[in-house]
C-alpha cells in the first residue's frame, strides 16, 4: 500500500524534509501492516467490550484553575481572527480519501 505522506504531513501541518517522509512512509506502512494482521484473528466467540478495569463512574470535581487569557494562547497561531484560530479548510473532497 502507497501511503502519501506529503498529503498526510500537510494535513497535519508538519514540515518533513525527504528523509523524514520517507521514513514515516515506511513506519506507517509497518503499522498498517500489523494492524491488518488482527483481521486474521478469529473473534467469533470473543464477547465485545469497552473496557477492562471494571472501574465505574470514575470523575473528578470541576475545580476552576487559572488559564491562558485569549490573547496569551493566541500568541503564537499562524493567524487568526476575531479572537480565533484561523486554519485552511481541510473538509473538502481530496481530505475524504483517507
Amino acid at each position: 500500500m502507497k501511503i502519501d505522506v506529503k498529503k498526510i504531513a500537510k494535513l497535519a501541518n508538519l514540515p518533513l524534509t525527504d528523509e523524514e517522509e520517507e521514513k514515516l512512509g515506511e513506519q506507517l506502512s509497518q503499522t498498517l501492516d500489523y494492524v491488518n494482521k488482527l483481521e486474521e484473528i478469529d473473534t467469533k466467540n470473543v464477547e465485545p467490550t469497552s473496557q477492562v478495569t471494571g472501574l465505574e463512574n470514575v470523575t473528578r470535581e470541576d475545580e476552576v484553575s487559572p488559564s491562558l487569557t485569549q490573547d496569551e494562547a493566541l500568541e503564537n497561531v499562524k493567524s487568526s481572527y476575531k479572537g480565533f484560530v484561523k486554519v485552511k479548510a481541510i473538509l473538502d473532497q481530496e481530505a475524504n480519501e483517507y
